[in-house]
């Protein structure tokens, strides 16, 4: 429930990766040092801080995100699931099944925040300001004061906030081992010029038997795999990125729109991902000082649709005026653990009704390891 780096990154990552890297014949070109790519890369990074975050958050502490999430299965899809575990002894009329969950938080960027989730996967209130906090499930009737404390560098303004979240992704590309990195070459002429970068980092096979993994490797999943990007060799932007994990199913082709001041517009993706094939867009909206105040998305596969919606406010706030929250009274004090358990076992139940209904997706693991 927390708007993490980790976090903040998988869903930027997801909203451009759900899919599947198909053999697009990309020419070899005289390839590079590993190097040049890198320090390509990070001029990359450094372009997309300047573009799309950068000066308008220098002095933000406060996002206010509110905004809604919805998966649609359509009754063939369940009717299809249905014959194929029953083997065709049980005839199904299913109707469109639908779940939405709705998401109303704020977040500082020292690591302090409330959220509230509510919907069918559960309805839960979380809440850290400084090292203390809760967590209450109003399904379960529990809570729990035993929170994550914050760690590392803490930044004070969303300017530094978004730079750290890029510095994750230098960590793990340009610093790290685990990834080999080439320059491919380039291609174009005069004006438009691009540059091809590649990064990969072996996987394991994909198991279709694997129903369930640690919460850690679902949200770390780009840290691992097959990342390609087509840089325009003058802005830096990224104009395409392809990328590819093969463990976890997750590959993509993702084509980035710019506006005339160089900040993102939209990236639309094919998607070809493990029990999810189609299309998808990412959509962003700002405001005149060039904050974003509008994020949606949309993955669609035959049967099958994952959107969201989410607008956001900016401000400069102090948690100590804004998080006055508590957990009920009738409310029941759990360990960390106990909680977890109870709350990922609730969700899990409710993901494998999804899985039985034909959406392919891995459950959370029920551990009491969480990141």
């Amino acid at each position: 429930m927390r708007l993490n780096r980790l976090t903040f990154l998988s869903l930027l990552w997801v909203g451009m990766t759900l899919g599947v890297l198909q053999a697009q014949g990309i020419p070899a070109g005289k390839q590079s040092s590993s190097d040049e790519a890198r320090q390509l890369f990070l001029q990359t990074l450094d372009a997309v801080n300047d573009a799309w975050f950068g000066k308008p958050y220098q002095s933000i502490t406060t996002a206010r995100l509110k905004g809604s999430l919805g998966i649609t299965l359509s009754g063939a899809v369940i009717d299809q699931k249905i014959d194929s575990v029953t083997q065709g002894q049980v005839q199904s009329k299913a109707k469109s099944g639908n779940v939405n969950l709705n998401v109303d938080s704020i977040y500082f960027a020292n690591g302090d925040y409330q959220t509230e989730a509510t919907g069918d996967l559960g309805n839960l209130t979380a809440q850290r300001r400084g090292n203390r906090g809760f967590v209450y499930s109003k399904d379960q009737g529990t809570y729990t004061t035993a929170i994550d404390r914050v760690s590392g560098d803490i930044p004070l303004t969303y300017l530094s906030w978004f730079r750290q979240c890029l510095n994750d992704l230098k960590a793990a590309y340009i610093d790290g081992k685990g990834f080999k990195a080439t320059l491919v070459g380039e291609e174009g002429s005069g004006a438009r010029v691009v540059q091809r970068i590649r990064f990969e980092s072996p996987t394991s096979k994909f198991d279709a038997r694997k129903r369930e993994q640690l919460l850690a490797d679902t949200l770390g999943f780009w840290k691992r795999g097959l990342l390609e990007l087509v840089i325009d060799k003058n802005s830096k932007l990224p104009l395409r990125m392809e990328f590819q994990n093969v463990e976890q199913g997750v590959n993509t082709r993702v084509d980035f729109s710019y506006g005339s001041n160089k900040r993102l517009q939209a990236a639309s993706f094919s998607n070809n991902s493990v029990g999810f094939q189609g299309p998808g867009f990412l959509r962003l909206g700002y405001n005149n000082l060039g904050q974003m105040t509008y994020l949606s998305g949309e993955l669609a596969s035959e049967g099958k649709k994952i959107n969201f919606e989410l607008s956001l406010a900016w401000s400069q706030e102090s948690s100590s005026n804004v998080l006055r929250a508590t957990p009920p009274l009738t409310a029941k004090k759990k360990g960390k653990e106990e909680f977890e358990t109870g709350v990922l076992l609730g969700l899990a139940g409710q993901i494998f009704d999804l899985q039985k209904n034909g959406l392919n997706l891995r459950s959370v693991a029920v551990t009491s390891k969480m990141p």
